[in-house]
């Protein structure tokens, strides 16, 4: 191969790996940040963060709102907090 021909296939392997890489770490830190939205909403509604309520903000976090949700309310936090902080999760 022609060193001509080899850096425009070096430069679009970089293009790729960086656009890669800059899609991808969003992601990665998304989930850190809307549990602890979960565990502040409680904690604004006059409730303490517990180890259910962590459970149930990580539930929510990946989705299963319905199980957040219910989680929240057998910790002793009403529907109406239980199902604001699981969007928060989400």
């Amino acid at each position: 191969m022609r060193p001509s021909a080899r850096i425009p296939g070096i430069l679009a392997g970089l293009v790729l790996a960086t656009g890669g890489a800059l899609f991808a770490a969003p992601a990665a830190t998304a989930a850190p940040t809307s549990i602890q939205d979960c565990e502040q909403y409680v904690v604004q509604h006059g409730k303490q963060v517990t180890d259910a309520v962590v459970q149930a903000c990580y539930e929510g976090q990946i989705g299963n709102q319905t199980s957040c949700t219910a989680s929240l309310q057998a910790a002793g936090i009403s529907a109406n907090i239980a199902g604001g902080a699981c969007r928060a999760a989400h």
